[in-house]
């Protein structure tokens, strides 16, 4: 299943959760001097499944924060869930960064770093271990996230196509 058949559309009455992950001041040398703007990576998700990130870049915090919220909302996608974890382990790169990413039992609770921790929080996963490793850029880390994310196959669509029971696909 590619990224295109998991987009989502936002409806307006969706409560969404936004996380800010990263805030850089930029500056470009003009010959007057440095023009200072701010970039903002954040990530926005209904803690139900959905999750998009977004980067804005303007000259205000506030401005580079909407920019990249409603980047973020085109950018929703829809991921499977299982009981509140992952269906299955799953590694994605992008870049330099790499991320691993482990169902995990309930109570254990989402052990994960910065920019992975504000994806997998917006998306709505309550139980999960994750590492990240290679790059700490938050730029690749969230894309590397979400390419693991997008990997992830539902376990009914699995279990339907094998034309086993759900039981089977776990234990099997």
């Amino acid at each position: 299943m590619s990224s295109v058949d998991k987009k989502v559309k936002v409806s307006a009455e969706t409560e969404l959760k936004e996380h800010v992950v990263a805030i850089k001041r930029v500056a470009k040398a003009t010959k007057g001097g440095r023009n200072f703007s701010f970039s903002a990576i954040v990530v926005v998700g209904d803690g139900n499944g959905a999750v998009g990130h977004g980067l804005g870049k303007a000259n205000e915090v506030v401005d580079a924060i909407a920019k990249g919220v409603e980047e973020a909302k085109k950018q929703m996608v829809k991921i499977p869930m299982l009981n509140g974890t992952l269906p299955h382990a799953q590694k994605g790169k992008y870049g330099g960064g790499r991320v691993f990413l482990q169902p995990a039992t309930p109570g254990t609770g989402v052990i994960a770093g910065g920019a992975m921790r504000a994806v997998l929080e917006s998306l709505g996963v309550k139980n999960v271990l994750a590492k990240s490793q290679g790059s700490n850029n938050p730029h690749n880390v969230v894309k590397a996230t979400l390419d693991a994310l997008l990997k992830l196959r539902d376990p009914y669509a699995v279990a339907k196509q094998r034309g086993v029971s759900l039981d089977k696909v776990f234990n099997g």
